[in-house]
């Protein structure tokens, strides 16, 4: 990938940060679209595009001369407009598919997530021959399975497409999961829902990042990985509540014991959805279906394809990721 020009949406985020780094690493010419601007990225010599993946005529800019384009830009989250989601989700993605033809980029790697199968029941041990559900409970899971089926459907003889699906992304810098879970943590808003051991994948932030650009060197056009999507993980489930409760141990937060019958969570995160649409509340609801499931249910995926086709094994395990996290989260 040395003096390759490769674009990465949402280069100033996590794991978009993440993969910016690999690359400068690796000798590559950067560049970054994101919302805002990033002193960190300018440090680092990242040719910086500030703008909305809506837009078309700003995705185009950030597109033009790259060879190689990592989508990782998302809107994110459990709660909002579900139009909100659709447009930076669906249309933006459409928005660099549609610049990448134009501009005769070869390859692109999209970030996709488990969630855009999740179907509200234990998934254990699944490949990706596991079918998109008939019903989404949030906005987020369903227009990212829509960005995906773009994208996958994007793939032919003159352009490679891949699709990778990172599941509960952490480590340091991480500003997503693990500051939500130290917050709500440490004002006691965490419930364990159920009393069952259910087992989830995860994985550590640098593991995300090589996974991306494994992909990215197996990806040409007609190769064998082109058109696919691959699950990624610590391939090391653990118990949800064991993965909770050592990331608040990490900040040295107490551990969750206290739960709640996973039927009651559902049907309080049904009122609270119904509370916040009815009376505008901003933020998001303490409790929503979605994340009732998704707490509630064991989710763990068979990454075997992602060893074979892409070379992909998590060189950095749970044991060691928790000690850089607990490291970065020293005062």
């Amino acid at each position: 990938m040395k003096d390759a020009r490769i674009l990465v949406t949402g280069g100033g985020g996590f794991l978009g940060g993440a993969i910016v780094r690999l690359l400068r690493d690796r000798g590559a010419r950067v560049r970054s679209l994101s919302r805002a601007h990033y002193p960190e990225l300018e440090i680092a010599g990242v040719e910086q595009f500030r703008g909305s993946l809506t837009d078309r005529e700003i995705v185009g800019k950030a597109v033009q001369g790259c060879e190689l384009v990592f989508h990782v830009a998302a809107k994110a989250g459990i709660w909002g407009p579900y139009e909100e989601y659709h447009q930076a989700n669906v249309v933006g993605t459409g928005n660099v598919l549609d610049a990448c033809r134009q501009e005769g980029v070869s390859r692109l790697v999209f970030t996709s997530s488990p969630s855009v199968v999740f179907n509200g029941r234990d998934m254990e041990g699944v490949d990706e021959s596991v079918a998109y559900p008939a019903h989404y409970e949030a906005p987020y899971p369903q227009t990212k399975a829509l960005a995906e089926q773009e994208v996958l459907a994007a793939n032919d003889k003159s352009f490679a497409t891949v699709a990778l699906r990172p599941h509960l992304i952490w480590g340091p810098g991480d500003n997503h999961l693990v500051p939500r879970i130290i917050a709500k943590g440490k004002a006691g808003q965490i419930r364990r829902i159920g009393k069952r051991e259910n087992r989830v994948d995860s994985i550590y932030i640098d593991n995300a990042a090589e996974a991306h650009l494994l992909a990215a060197q197996k990806l040409q056009p007609g190769s064998p990985v082109a058109g696919k999507v691959y699950f990624i993980s610590q391939d090391e489930p653990l118990s949800v509540w064991e993965l909770i409760n050592r990331i608040l141990a990490c900040a040295g937060v107490a551990p969750v014991h206290k739960s709640i019958p996973a039927g009651l969570a559902w049907m309080l995160g049904g009122l609270c959805e119904r509370t916040h649409a009815l009376l505008g509340l901003p933020g998001e609801p303490r409790m929503t279906r979605f994340v009732a499931r998704e707490l509630a249910t064991a989710h763990w995926f068979n990454i075997s394809a992602a060893k074979r086709d892409l070379g992909y094994h998590p060189r950095v395990s749970i044991d060691e990721g928790m000690k850089r996290l607990a490291a970065s989260l020293q005062p």
